[in-house]
C-alpha cells in the first residue's frame, strides 16, 4: 500500500491538471479510505469525520461529491450494492477480488492465481489484454446461513 502522503500528492496533481481547487475535504476523505482496511459507504465516511475531524463541515453531499470525482480520477474503488448503495476503497490496495454477501454486507477479499491465469488466458483467447479487472461473488456467509 502507498504511503498516505504520496496519495495526496497524487490527489494534489490530479485537481491541479483538472484546474480544480485542492480541498482539506477532498484529501481527509481520501486519507480515511487509504487509512481504513473496510470497505466504507459515504455514510461512513461522514460519521468517522465527525468523530475525528469534528472542525472540517463535511456534509454528506460533498462527501457523495467527492467520491464519485475519486473514483472518476482512479483513486479509489466501489462495490455495488443496488439499493443499498456503494462501498468505497483505497485503489491503491493490492489487487484483490470480493466475496459478498447479499444478507448481511460482509465482505471477503481474496486473491487466487489460478483465476487470474485462467482470466489471462481467456482474455487471450478473445483477443483482449487485460488492463483492469474486478471480480465480485455474491452469496451467503456461513454466519447467515447458520442463522
Amino acid at each position: 500500500m502507498k504511503n498516505s502522503d504520496l496519495i495526496i500528492d497524487e490527489l494534489k496533481g490530479i485537481i491541479k491538471a483538472k484546474g480544480m481547487k485542492y480541498t482539506e475535504q477532498r484529501a481527509i476523505i481520501l486519507q480515511i479510505l487509504v487509512q481504513c482496511d473496510d470497505h466504507l459507504n459515504a455514510e461512513d465516511i461522514h460519521t468517522i469525520i465527525q468523530e475525528k475531524h469534528p472542525d472540517q463541515n463535511v456534509g454528506i453531499a460533498t462527501i457523495y461529491r467527492t467520491l464519485n470525482f475519486l473514483e472518476e480520477v482512479q483513486l479509489v474503488t466501489s462495490l455495488s450494492f443496488g439499493k443499498d448503495g456503494k462501498r468505497y476503497e483505497s485503489k491503491e490496495d493490492d489487487h484483490h477480488d470480493h466475496l459478498i454477501c447479499t444478507k448481511c454486507g460482509e465482505i471477503v477479499e481474496f486473491l487466487d492465481e489460478q483465476i487470474e491465469q485462467r482470466q489471462e488466458k481467456i482474455a487471450l483467447k478473445n483477443g483482449f489484454k487485460i488492463t483492469d479487472h474486478s471480480m465480485q461473488i455474491y452469496g451467503i456467509c456461513q454466519s447467515c446461513q447458520n442463522k
